[in-house]
């Protein structure tokens, strides 16, 4: 029922953003030429492309992951928020506007002007196209993980609600069509973590339970409480835990029996469920760290080398947000320079009422739903909380709502990627035009699709987080250095993407597909940003300085710096 609804609204509001003009000045153009499709236009108001942008940020990683995060590794997580904030923050002072003037309709489109040659276009369209299909993976998993808790269906079936439901909005008007689903979306999601907020916050106060989730001493669980797998699991049990199995534990087979857990590893089938006592030492999954109150309450209490991985981390998130492309693309919508300024503005502000939530709702999980940390599916915190403090059906009604929120995350995230890989794909691979694009989109979607079954228990802010590495590490350092630096050149631009994008692409798929590692490799390969940015940074100056910097230089720069108005040319 939730999934149709917020079906329902999306199409329905990307009909109506593919007839209405977003600024509220009359009809939009039916043409549905490129600039339709690919950048609206022109027409956006900055108060519509706000709610948008914010709306395609809180992607599955925002909604469902944040409060996973902090449920697994603490108050660390808390610079995440601030990280995103940040980011919109060197976004606007040192790209937004340069951006803007240039009059690209992609990245690509971009490169090419500022620094000629076709090897530097192409090199930016594939990094384009992994920090998207990096992005998808998340929403891909989301979906999965949402509708197999609202209606008990296998994972592929969110895949696939996904992607029928963003290619019917991105093919109907590209992205007209989409900035009204996203600006209508974000609110929706807004409400979707309020108002559960206030009704939790309310039963928390008077339900009895202990209100402090950095007590000290382990994790246990309050009640008699069944763990199922949902897929095969790796745990680690701290100390020896008596248990009745229904399933396969360890390759043994058992049928209700009682059986006595060792301290040490252990691994359950999928469908296998294990039944603990009240009191018991709650497991952890093999690649969660098994956290105290105190450690969980502190920063830099848990990972191996949390140091590290806490500034890489905000690394990533810092200037990955300048390199985004479906983020970046939306200033082109803006009418003018000044707008998409004041467009960059607000958006963190709408970021910040989003993210006042998350922590509540990860300490929230630590008290109600701490099996989720031996499962190792964290990102469905959310989910999982209403049963557990309103049972009936106002929870019933408050888990729709927050499904509801939580699809809408999905579909704004996944329409604003699609569109921006489509827009690459169809400028510089395939002849342009919109069947190009239309083809980009269904490539954007197929790509994803065969990867996603390796994720596993990865959570979707951690899969965000490979996407963000690869933008800080490539496209970051073309923007800062093709705005802001007179001799750049194009080898010197392509050699910086191949290896910063080569090196930050391998990390992502050795995590993905080789599972979790452990000490400074397992550091490296979950934040190699802080790593690996400097080297991108230092490869493309040094390649620039022994190379010549394109001709026409001095003219592109001053299209870039100088008021839109003057119209340098």
């Amino acid at each position: 029922m939730v999934p149709a609804v917020v079906i329902a609204l999306t199409v329905l509001a990307g009909a109506l953003g593919g007839l209405t003009r977003l600024g509220g000045l009359g009809r939009a153009r039916t043409s549905g030429g490129p600039s339709d499709f690919l950048v609206a236009s022109r027409s956006v108001t900055p108060a519509w492309n706000a709610s948008a942008i914010a709306g395609e940020y809180i992607s599955a990683a925002a909604f469902l992951g944040s409060a996973g995060l902090v449920l697994a590794y603490g108050v660390d997580m808390l610079w995440m928020p601030i990280g995103a904030a940040a980011g919109y923050v060197v976004l606007l002072a040192l790209v937004t506007g340069p951006l803007r003037r240039s009059g690209a309709y992609t990245l690509s489109d971009f490169a090419e002007w500022r620094l000629g040659g076709v090897a530097v276009r192409r090199g930016v369209s594939v990094c384009v196209c992994f920090i998207g299909w990096f992005y998808l993976l998340p929403q891909f998993q989301g979906a999965g993980v949402t509708l197999r808790a609202v209606a008990g269906v296998p994972l592929w079936a969110g895949w696939a609600l996904v992607v029928v439901v963003v290619l019917g909005v991105v093919l109907s008007g590209g992205m007209r069509s989409i900035t009204i689903v996203q600006a209508v979306q974000f609110w929706l999601k807004l409400v979707a973590v309020a108002v559960p907020a206030v009704v939790f916050m309310t039963v928390w106060n008077h339900s009895g339970v202990p209100s402090d989730p950095t007590r000290p001493g382990g994790l246990g669980f309050q009640h008699a409480t069944t763990v199922e797998a949902g897929f095969d699991t790796a745990f680690v049990v701290a100390e020896d835990t008596r248990v009745r199995v229904e399933g396969v534990l360890d390759r043994e087979r058992y049928d209700g029996d009682e059986v006595v857990m060792a301290a040490g590893p252990h691994e359950m089938a999928e469908g296998t469920s294990i039944r603990f006592p009240a009191g018991a030492r709650v497991p952890h999954a093999d690649h969660l760290p098994d956290l105290d109150g105190e450690a969980w309450g502190v920063p830099f209490g848990g990972r191996d080398h949390p140091l590290f991985a806490t500034y890489s981390a905000l690394a990533a998130i810092l200037l990955g947000t300048m390199g985004l492309p479906h983020i970046v693309v939306r200033f082109y919508t803006n009418t003018g320079g000044a707008a998409a300024r004041r467009t960059a503005a607000l958006v963190p502000v709408l970021l910040a009422l989003f993210y006042v939530f998350p922590s509540l709702f990860g300490a929230l999980g630590r008290l109600y739903t701490p099996e989720l940390l031996m499962t190792g599916e964290t990102d469905a915190t959310l989910l999982m909380l209403p049963a557990r403090l309103v049972p009936g059906t106002p929870g019933l009604l408050l888990a729709a709502l927050l499904a509801a929120g939580a699809f809408a995350a999905f579909t704004s995230t996944s329409c604003g990627i699609v569109v921006a890989i489509a827009g690459t794909l169809s400028q510089c691979v395939l002849r342009g035009g919109v069947a190009s694009f239309r083809w980009g989109a269904v490539l954007a979607l197929a790509v994803p699709l065969t990867i996603v079954s390796p994720v596993g228990s990865i959570g979707a802010a951690s899969l965000v987080s490979l996407a963000f590495t690869i933008s800080a590490a490539s496209l970051c350092p073309l923007l800062v250095l093709g705005i802001w630096w007179r001799r750049l050149s194009a080898a010197g631009a392509v050699a910086g993407l191949a290896v910063g994008g080569g090196l930050s692409v391998a990390a992502g798929l050795w995590r993905i597909l080789g599972g979790p590692h452990d000490g400074w490799g397992g550091a490296l390969l979950a934040q190699p940003t802080i790593v690996i940015v400097p080297v991108a940074f230092a490869v493309m100056v040094g390649v620039s300085l022994v190379t010549d910097p394109p001709a026409g230089a001095g003219r592109a720069m001053a299209r870039l710096h100088l008021p839109e108005e003057i119209g340098v040319r």
